[in-house]
């Protein structure tokens, strides 16, 4: 944990107030999309599609090619009964990785992205703060142990604990580039940067 040490806690305390003032309201804004669909085959046609409510792809899958989409789309649909089981968060994201990860396109993101959106309309969130490319640097600048699948909530800083692991999720990813300034040099204004694009 040597640079999270560094960084102290008010560093901490500025970007989770940062990202509740800034993020929080419209995260909770998509995941209450998928929430809303009037059946889990909507939510997950939509989720697999990557779809916002105007129809355009979210951020996270604007470089995924139409047709990766659609072949994902196909294989849940086509595997709907199954997803409809799902005990946890935990359970359906594993079963939409066993499902899509030969695709050709489809990476760690698009999967924790779908799960939690379909997830939404099931009822689940993740316990854990799951890993991706983006998370994953983050968690690395923090000196958090980054090389495997998901952090437990008892791993991040204290400070990042009053977030839920969907949002510290996404805030290790937003603010990563800042994580990576050292703690003599970072100030409030400095970790509250603009939102970088998760990849």
């Amino acid at each position: 944990m040597k640079e999270t040490s560094r960084m102290g806690t008010g560093i901490f305390a500025e970007i989770v107030n940062d990202y509740i003032c800034r993020f929080k309201k419209k995260a909770e804004e998509e995941l209450e999309y998928f929430k809303s669909q009037r059946s889990l085959k909507e939510a997950v046609s939509k989720a697999a599609l990557a779809r916002k409510p105007s129809g355009r792809k979210f951020s996270h899958q604007k470089r995924i090619p139409k047709s990766v989409l659609e072949k994902a789309q196909k294989i849940l649909l086509s595997n709907i009964d199954e997803i409809a089981t799902a005990k946890s968060f935990d359970h359906l994201h594993d079963m939409i990785e066993k499902l899509v990860r030969s695709i050709r396109g489809i990476g760690e993101l698009y999967i924790y992205d779908t799960a939690l959106r379909i997830g939404a309309k099931l009822g689940f969130e993740p316990d854990k703060i799951y890993l991706h490319r983006g998370t994953r640097e983050g968690a690395k600048h923090l000196g958090l142990n980054f090389n495997k699948k998901y952090l437990e909530i008892t791993e991040v800083p204290a400070e990042l604990r009053t977030l839920k692991p969907r949002e510290i999720e996404d805030l290790l990813c937003i603010y990563k580039n800042q994580f990576k300034k050292s703690a003599d040099k970072a100030d409030a204004s400095e970790l509250a940067m603009g939102r970088q694009t998760c990849r």
